[in-house]
């Protein structure tokens, strides 16, 4: 169902792979209420993906764009303003990449020249892209913009190794971005903490089906699915929370708040 909460609402969405990623989930609900906006992801994710089939769905044009260029980002907003006639009322980070884990280094021996890799592309690229924002002030007045997280930042999972930092310094420059933004053009900056989420970069996380099960046995009413995912961000983009901001916000069933569940001790009592 559709309300029109994003009538007249423009916006840039990164990271849109294919059909099981949140960010494609994402673009498909803001089309819904209304939005047009560009979809960018970088070269060499486009080609692994199907985004040409999403950007056909939703009428929207793609711009390639590495995430960590500032060169990339400078012309992405440029040209996503010319596109759309206007300035940007919202942004989607999803964003998250870690060779170590690809790799299937642990924790104790992480290859540093990798784990610098992760930290730009899943957590200064952030900073980057609203850096750009705000020098060619190119967001809205009560704008928002919104990236993805995961309680790994909190807590300790042990296969999550170096993305778990990552997700840390993202929150922090959610933080710290949101102060300035929200002071300079009423510019909202919030994360959203997601249940784990059998995406193509979720399922590459060693361990993944065993804390997916045990995520969804922690919490009350399970892990929250991509799509209902997207409708939350749908509400971040809108009018209906302007006034939520520099917020790292929980969307994962109720996991974040359970000491031990019903389930968990029957599962280890057999």
């Amino acid at each position: 169902m559709s309300y029109n909460l994003l009538k007249g609402k423009r916006g840039i969405i990164f990271g849109a792979l294919d059909e099981k990623s949140i960010a494609w989930k994402v673009a498909m609900r803001a089309h819904e209420e209304g939005a047009e906006f560009v979809l960018t992801n970088a070269p060499i994710a486009m080609r692994m993906g199907e985004i040409n089939k999403l950007a056909e769905h939703c009428n929207a044009q793609i711009i390639p764009a590495d995430a960590t260029s500032v060169e990339d980002l400078e012309n992405l907003f440029t040209q996503a303003q010319e596109i759309l006639g206007g300035k940007i009322d919202f942004v989607l980070h999803s964003i998250g990449m870690s060779p170590n884990i690809r790799k299937g280094k642990s924790y104790g021996d992480l290859n540093y020249e990798w784990f610098l890799k992760t930290l730009d592309i899943s957590a200064i690229s952030f900073h980057k892209v609203m850096h750009v924002a705000e020098k060619q002030d190119a967001m809205s007045e009560w704008g928002s913009i919104v990236a993805l997280s995961y309680i790994a930042a909190q807590r300790v999972f042990p296969d999550y190794t170096d993305m778990s930092h990552a997700k840390a310094v993202l929150e922090s420059i959610a933080r710290n971005y949101g102060y300035r933004l929200g002071r300079a053009k009423k510019v909202r900056v919030n994360t959203v903490s997601q249940s784990p989420t059998k995406t193509t970069a979720g399922t590459g996380v060693g361990g993944f089906d065993a804390f997916f099960e045990y995520a969804d046995k922690m919490s009350p009413l399970g892990n929250a699915p991509a799509d209902a995912c997207a409708d939350y961000c749908v509400t971040l983009f809108s009018d209906l929370t302007r006034y939520v901001t520099m917020q790292n916000l929980m969307h994962d069933g109720g996991f974040s708040t359970m000491g031990i569940s019903e389930d968990i001790v029957e599962m280890i009592s057999k």
